[in-house]
């Protein structure tokens, strides 16, 4: 009787402990539009490589609606790794709410145009193409994004055609700019390439020219209050690896070089 009762007891522990390993082999991932292509790419490779569950929790990087990140974090939502705009990652590590020294640096984030597929070929490369593209379209479209921002309020003044464009220009809120290309609203639409590219219906014609160029970093940092955050900061380490590259570019991203500064975005989507 008494070893039946140590077997019962044995199986127990046994049991409690596999359900304790099970729990440990989850991560919470708090993420922002701009990476989620890659992310979406990414994140199933790194839980069949570490035998993990991965929940994804999407929201936007700064702002007052409940679904920002540092909105969820505030009112103690679970998280165990942030990936966002970096100046919004800054504000959170001076709150103290991300464990010092675990920020990683991911992406740099680009803004391009697609026009509708099939439509007439149009050329953005240099500063005159682009100048000339938009004048010609009859319509243009922007996301109320970073990206957005800066096209409404530097772009077209920098191109000297502020006032010949802001009668057809339109800013598209909540939704992806290109699928509002794709059903034909607009001729031409802009908006960070990570966020064109995965839309049907339309064609990519390129990014803006170098000198006109808006880049947005993205990174990401291990919670404070993270469960695991070993395998949270593999995870960031991981995605800033060259193999997780190779997902980042192809989703219209670029590799963060150190050497080189970008203008990070003060806004997000």
């Amino acid at each position: 009787m008494k070893l039946k009762t140590m077997s019962l007891y044995a199986a127990l522990l046994f049991s409690v402990a596999g359900n304790a390993t099970a729990q440990a082999k989850e991560l919470t991932v708090m993420i922002s539009g701009g990476f989620k292509a890659a992310w979406d790419t990414l994140s199933p490779r790194f839980a069949q490589r570490e035998g993990i569950t991965i929940n994804t929790v999407a929201g936007p990087s700064m702002g007052k609606t409940p679904q920002a990140i540092p909105a969820r974090l505030a009112r103690g939502e679970k998280a165990d790794v942030v990936i966002m705009v970096g100046d919004a990652l800054s504000d959170l590590q001076k709150q103290g709410a991300t464990l010092p020294g675990s920020r990683v640096e991911l992406a740099d984030s680009r803004i391009g145009a697609v026009i509708k597929k099939g439509g007439a070929p149009v050329k953005i490369g240099s500063e005159s193409e682009l100048r000339a593209a938009l004048l010609n379209a009859p319509s243009i479209a922007y996301s109320d994004s970073a990206s957005g921002k800066y096209v409404s309020s530097q772009l077209f003044s920098r191109l000297g055609i502020e006032d010949q464009v802001k009668v057809k220009a339109v800013k598209v809120e909540r939704i992806p700019v290109a699928s509002e290309v794709a059903a034909g609203k607009y001729a031409i639409g802009f908006q960070q390439v990570s966020e064109l590219l995965p839309v049907p219906g339309v064609t990519f014609i390129g990014e803006l020219p170098d000198k006109l160029q808006y880049t947005t970093r993205f990174a990401g940092a291990v919670v404070r209050r993270s469960a695991q955050p070993d395998e949270a900061g593999k995870l960031l380490h991981w995605l800033a690896s060259p193999e997780a590259q190779q997902a980042v570019h192809a989703s219209g991203l670029h590799t963060v070089k150190a050497s080189k500064p970008v203008k990070v975005a003060d806004t997000v989507q």
